[in-house]
């Protein structure tokens, strides 16, 4: 979903362009994606890994609407502190091709950029892909993959942040029909992790 500070080169295959472009015609994100996927090679994709949670095609139907978010966000990651910068948000999220494709378009206004996710459930394997654009680079960046049991979500993958390669987790706890919570964390070995995103979505009325 969230991860504008980390750095990678896109991870796409052709296929998986076609079917994402698809996903998103007619949105106004359309743009976004198409300069994220013909702006480097194709590679495969990074293989399944069959530990990972698995969901099922509806996991993302509560998410669809609007949502309002508060965000925080450590100032500085990897040295314990407690500093948060605090800023809102507003997403708005629907499902394509049945469920199969749940997109959302969040906008930062205080932070000058914003971004589309893209949710992609891979029937076969019964996994969900999760990726994040966001408007600064136009770039696609890696893969989560993972899925939801009950009310909580699960997603794994790995990227870099400045330069260093790290393991990154998402977390979703949903609150009832109206609120979430989403967690982004990093870890360099897999096993000690350091929250440093935490968003809290509340339904917007009307």
């Amino acid at each position: 979903m969230i991860r504008p500070t980390a750095t990678m080169t896109p991870l796409v295959s052709v296929s998986r362009r076609q079917i994402l472009v698809g996903a998103l015609a007619g949105t106004g994100a359309m743009s976004l994606l198409l300069s994220a996927a013909t702006g480097a090679p194709a590679r495969a994709a990074t293989p399944v890994n069959d530990t990972l949670p698995t969901g099922d095609v509806h996991d993302f139907d509560f998410f669809v609407g609007t949502w309002n978010i508060v965000n925080r966000r450590l100032k500085k990651r990897w040295i314990g502190s407690d500093d948060w910068d605090v800023f809102p948000a507003t997403f708005r999220s629907e499902n394509r091709l049945g469920g199969v494709v749940n997109i959302d378009e969040g906008v930062f206004p205080t932070k000058g950029w914003s971004g589309v996710t893209l949710r992609t459930f891979v029937l076969e394997k019964r996994q969900w892909f999760i990726y994040w654009i966001n408007s600064r680079s136009g770039e696609l960046n890696p893969p989560m993959v993972g899925g939801f049991s009950g009310d909580r979500g699960e997603f794994h993958g790995d990227d870099t942040d400045d330069g260093r390669p790290i393991k990154a987790r998402f977390l979703y706890t949903r609150q009832g029909n109206d609120a979430l919570r989403w967690e982004q964390a990093f870890s360099v070995d897999g096993k000690q992790w350091e929250t440093n995103w935490i968003m809290d979505h509340t339904r917007a009325k009307g």
